[in-house]
């Protein structure tokens, strides 16, 4: 029986402010709070709460059968806690049904993969700590941001211990061969590797309110019978998606949360279709072949890489000065230089700055703050700036206070005790006797005189008084 896996991705930036060149070095408060909290608060209103409501009341209606799958950023976890604790309630209600799968990624939703791998293991280790105390749920899948992968990463998370990494079904990777089975590493056999159906899950988040497509209007009972119509040997349909599609991307008007509803009861109908969390399909299916990938790939536009956060000088620039200040932000100590650290980090910030003239993420245009890719990376540039001043003040301070340290640190003195020789007892007690004999001696010659002393200003009196006499 072929499964269904469907996987939601949950993400917001920490938004920055406009920055001016004249406020580096003085001003140090980077974020805009109104955009942060307004834009939670709508995505909130329009597709979280919402969909959260309906999966939670098919859970309720189906049971086990109905099992879905989420990867929430650090990000989105640390405004939901500020903006909308609303919202974190209604995800914790999700996880208590046991029918949904967190899943681990960065904290910051990073691209320290790309660039660093010491800081790509901290952030999951971060993340995964976070996942673990809001949830209770230690996550045993892996969803790198914007599902970027390649050989190296694999490695370096089968070194983890995780089971399985969902990425991108990319067509330059796969070939002849189709996404919807189970692949392995090829460095790494013991990871398995999960593929995202483009076509379909794209259909559902990209294409389901545009009435010119030769589809329009995708309704569910039409949209299982493109899967059943699917090769009945494939194993797994992997639908993964951003989460705002639903109520956000896909406005409420547009039908999508009918559309939500309908599917898992059309599912059902057939008898044929399941649903599956991600580590259900790790541990359910073996996987049908090892599948190579050198070069990174990505689940955004047309070319499934990274050129949409890399792919110019501008945000190259940008990326590599944020990194080579890594050594010096993990000297310093301050709470608040090591949170802008993280999300100065936010793959966010490195899109905005794209030049590309048709990135698939163009639909994504109604978060972007920047009316130019220059102006988000003057902005960024002007921020960093800012950053690096007091990078370098915190650590030319805490390389002080280590200076300071070692200077006011008192000599070592050794450990073990000395026997003392019975000749050097001796001396020492001789050598005292001659130092309260040699004091006696100066004791006695201070008084004598300070007799002739007394005697001579007694004498010099009488002279005195005499000749006035």
């Amino acid at each position: 029986m072929k499964t269904i896996c469907m996987y939601f991705q949950v993400h917001q930036p920490f938004r920055f402010r406009k920055y001016r060149f004249f406020e580096i070095g003085n001003e140090h408060y980077y974020y805009d709070d109104y955009a942060n909290e307004s834009f939670m608060r709508k995505v909130a209103t329009k597709s979280y709460l919402p969909a959260n409501k309906i999966l939670l009341e098919l859970i309720k209606e189906y049971g086990s059968r109905f099992k879905v799958a989420f990867s929430i950023s650090g990000t989105a976890l640390d405004q939901f806690e500020l903006y909308a604790p609303e919202v974190l309630e209604s995800f914790q209600k999700l996880a208590a049904t046991n029918s949904v799968e967190f899943l681990s990624e960065t904290y910051s939703h990073t691209l320290a993969s790309l660039i660093n791998k010491e800081e790509f293991l901290q952030q999951i280790a971060e993340h995964d700590e976070k996942i673990e105390k809001l949830f209770g749920k230690k996550p045993t899948v892996f969803r790198n941001t914007e599902l970027i992968y390649n050989n190296e990463i694999g490695d370096w998370l089968a070194d983890l211990g995780f089971k399985g990494v969902i990425t991108e079904g990319a067509r330059h990777i796969l070939g002849w061969k189709s996404p919807n089975y189970v692949y392995a590493s090829a460095t790494n056999p013991r990871l398995k590797l999960l593929l995202k159906n483009s076509r379909l899950s794209d259909d559902i988040a990209f294409r389901f309110s545009n009435q010119g497509w030769d589809q329009y209007p995708l309704t569910a009972d039409k949209f299982v019978g493109w899967i059943k119509a699917m090769d009945p040997k494939e194993d797994t349909l992997n639908l993964f998606m951003n989460y705002d599609t639903f109520g956000n991307i896909q406005p409420k008007e547009s039908g999508i949360f009918e559309f939500l509803k309908a599917f898992p009861k059309e599912v059902f109908k057939t008898n044929q279709l399941s649903f599956s969390t991600p580590s259900e399909v790790i541990e359910r299916f073996q996987p049908v072949a090892p599948l190579s990938i050198q070069y990174p790939i990505s689940w955004a536009d047309e070319e499934r890489d990274v050129s949409a956060w890399l792919g110019n000088e501008l945000q190259q620039e940008a990326f590599n000065k944020l990194f080579a200040l890594r050594n010096k932000v993990l000297q310093c100590n301050d709470p608040q230089l090591k949170l802008d650290w993280k999300y100065l980090q936010c793959s966010d910030h490195f899109y905005y700055m794209s030049t590309k003239f048709f990135i698939h993420g163009s639909l994504y245009s109604y978060f972007n703050p920047y009316n130019s890719p220059y102006e988000a990376f003057i902005n960024y540039m002007n921020i960093l700036s800012d950053f690096e001043i007091r990078i370098n003040q915190c650590a030319e301070s805490s390389d002080q206070m280590i200076i300071s340290a070692q200077e006011e640190k008192p000599e070592d003195k050794p450990k073990t005790k000395r026997v003392k020789s019975k000749s050097t007892v001796e001396t020492k007690d001789t050598s005292n006797e001659k130092t309260k004999q040699s004091r006696t001696r100066t004791s006695s010659r201070a008084s004598k005189t300070k007799e002739e002393t007394s005697k001579k200003k007694s004498t010099a009196k009488k002279i005195t008084v005499k000749s006035k006499k």
